[in-house]
């Protein structure tokens, strides 16, 4: 299925503590440009938290609070994308159910990251549904708001093969509603006589010579018809393609650019690690933290040469400094003219420059909490006007709607 014009991207963070720089470079900087450029779903997903804190949760609500403070401090913007939590918006859970009705356990269980974690994680006991199950939850969160694109890492992108995979199964049980071509047909019909000339141009050149272009066209057309109905939308999709009616798009993975942020030891950021330099780190603790780095381990002395290439601090220089202070440290690491204290400085100077207006800003936004679950507030409500809409679709769909 082509991707709609102006497609829904819809990802979500765990709240699992104080987002450090990783997130920064690694997702939050993306969210910034996709807001600009489609209709996001941004979730704070404490379900996803609990299916492997669901010993001690306390600290999932204050950390929800924290990390939305994050978001908006980094610049997302509620007046762009829609901020939810995830167990504010409770259709989420009745379609997961519903999901779960009839997705194949193999699907599950063969979910790289199952097991992955499960020996990442040996310290938790992870043998309950909840763990097996959070991809299928994780669908749900997708296709509930109908989105076509989900930005991920290359690590993830087996999980939204998931959600395509459940959205196409769902569509392929559900979607064959009775009489569907006379719908169909009389679908056609409400587009009006040219319109419906060129869709039903358009489809036999897709049916019957398998004419990429042809599908696109007709979905441009399809979308372009504002006097029917979504569910007439859905059947001529469906119709097209040779279906029954579209009911969840599949939704693709949005492979992002992303640079792997490193630690303080040179490995990626992470609070597995104990690596991190978070968000809003105090000043004093980003100096200190930063200069206690390891550096190459032949420099022994001040006069001996190094070698960027085997030092950590170099893999921060990689992300925060310009062509000309690569070639100062380079030159200078390699000839022992700099120390490495020396290397360090203007690393510290442009984490600091950067976390300067974050922290500016979460110190504001945290003065004024009730603007802040004001602003979920409105989020979650908006997020569940789509989710009704969709589950409503869902249970007529699955003939659960006894009216």
């Amino acid at each position: 299925m082509p991707i709609p014009a102006n497609p829904r991207v819809m990802s979500g963070m765990r709240p699992t503590g104080q987002l450090h720089l990783g997130h920064y470079h690694g997702v939050l900087r993306n969210w910034i440009k996709l807001q600009n450029e489609y209709e996001c779903f941004f979730g704070v997903v404490d379900w996803h938290a609990m299916t492997t804190d669901y010993e001690d949760p306390r600290a999932i609500s204050e950390n929800v609070w924290e990390m939305v403070i994050d978001w908006l401090a980094v610049g997302i913007n509620p007046g762009a994308a829609k901020l939810f939590i995830q167990s504010r918006v409770p259709e989420h859970a009745e379609l997961h159910l519903l999901l779960s009705m009839f997705t194949p356990l193999s699907w599950l269980e063969r979910v790289p990251s199952y097991k992955d974690q499960q020996e990442r994680l040996k310290e938790k006991d992870l043998t309950t549904y909840g763990f097996l199950g959070y991809p299928l939850l994780q669908a749900a969160d997708i296709i509930i708001y109908k989105a076509s694109l989900v930005p991920v890492g290359e690590d993830q992108v087996a999980h939204v093969e998931v959600a395509r995979e459940i959205a196409r199964r769902f569509n392929f049980l559900y979607g064959r509603e009775p009489g569907f071509e006379e719908k169909a047909e009389a679908a056609v019909k409400k587009i009006g006589k040219k319109n419906g000339a060129r869709y039903q141009e358009l489809r036999r050149a897709y049916q019957e010579q398998g004419d990429m272009s042809a599908l696109e066209k007709a979905a441009a057309l399809v979308k372009a018809q504002r006097r029917i109905s979504i569910g007439d939308r859905e059947r001529l999709m469906g119709y097209i393609e040779g279906a029954g009616k579209i009911i969840f798009p599949e939704p693709k993975a949005l492979l992002t650019h992303a640079p792997k942020m490193p630690g303080l030891d040179g490995q990626k950021m992470s609070k597995s690690y104990n690596n991190t330099i978070s968000l809003r780190e105090n000043p004093a603790a980003v100096s200190e933290k930063v200069s206690r780095m390891p550096t190459d381990p032949a420099r022994v002395r001040r006069s001996d040469p190094g070698d960027p290439d085997k030092c950590p601090v170099w893999k921060l220089h990689e992300v925060y400094s310009t062509d000309e202070q690569k070639k100062w440290v380079q030159e200078g690491c390699r000839s022992a003219g700099i120390g490495c204290l020396d290397c360090k400085r203007p690393v510290i100077e442009a984490i600091l420059r950067e976390q300067g207006p974050i922290r500016e800003r979460a110190t504001e936004l945290k003065k004024d909490m009730e603007a802040v679950r004001g602003i979920i507030n409105e989020g979650c409500e908006a997020a569940r006007d789509i989710a009704r809409d969709t589950l409503e679709e869902v249970r007529q769909a699955m003939g659960l709607s006894y009216r």
